[in-house]
């Protein structure tokens, strides 16, 4: 099963993979097409929050898997959380351990947890 990280919750989770994966940072996989993080990006909050944003659209990841550590954990990100869905279900079908999915996508972060990110 997939948990759903809720941005409001995404602080805790932070704390709890640092917790229980002391030596591994935790991933933001942003799963969207270059275009969109031009209009929105959490990049700049992946410093503030303590996690590594890696961008690698959607249709690209099966190409690019072997850019993911399998043992990291990785809670990943869309617009509103159906293609990061997507991806986790893919990710966790090849053998990664920790993968989670950011509920409402970048759009309910910019609602729930920094509003400084623009909505499109």
């Amino acid at each position: 099963m997939i948990d759903q990280i809720a941005p409001s919750g995404f602080a805790q989770w932070i704390a709890n993979m640092a917790t229980s994966h002391p030596l591994e940072r935790a991933v933001v996989l942003d799963v969207r097409e270059p275009h969109e993080i031009q209009w929105a990006s959490v990049a700049a909050g992946a410093a503030k929050h303590g996690f590594q944003w890696v961008a690698i659209p959607m249709g690209q990841l099966p190409a690019r898997l072997s850019e993911l550590d399998p043992d990291q954990p990785i809670a990943c990100l869309c617009h509103h959380g159906a293609r990061s869905m997507q991806v986790a279900r893919f990710l966790v079908s090849n053998g990664f351990a920790e993968v989670n999915n950011i509920a409402g996508g970048i759009d309910a972060w910019s609602l729930e947890l920094d509003p400084s990110v623009p909505r499109y």
